[in-house]
Order: C-alpha cells, then structure tokens, then sequence
C-alpha cells in the first residue's frame, strides 16, 4: 500500500476526528481511503471522458501545427 500525506482544513479533520472518534472508522487514514474510493467509483465514468477529451484536443492541436 501507498502512503500519501494530505494538509486537510481544520473543519474537515475535525469531522474525521469525530467519526473516528464515534467508531465508524478504526483511524483518520481508513476514513480517507474510503472517501477517495468512493469519490473514484462515482466519478470515475466522467473522469476518463474528460481525460479522453484532453487527449483528443492535444492530438488534433499537434497535427494542426507545421512540422
């Protein structure tokens, strides 16, 4: 597994403090993992589009151009 260090808004981690604190989770870090995977698994059909887009605009922008 990765380790990835993220700097979150006081009112942000206080919320995860409570929720751990609560019992909902057993620490910060499985909060957090659970809210990226669940923000991928719901956006994940509309990130690749925009990604492919991207993809697709730089593509035609260099054939555009003199070689």
């Amino acid at each position: 597994m990765k380790t990835i260090s993220v700097e979150l808004p006081e009112r942000a981690a206080a919320e995860i403090d409570q929720l751990v604190r609560a019992g909902w989770f057993a620490s910060e870090g499985e909060v957090v993992r659970a809210a990226v995977l669940d923000f991928v698994r719901r956006n994940r059909s509309e990130l690749l589009e925009r990604f492919l887009r991207e993809d697709i605009e730089w593509a035609l922008t260099q054939k555009a151009q003199p070689a």
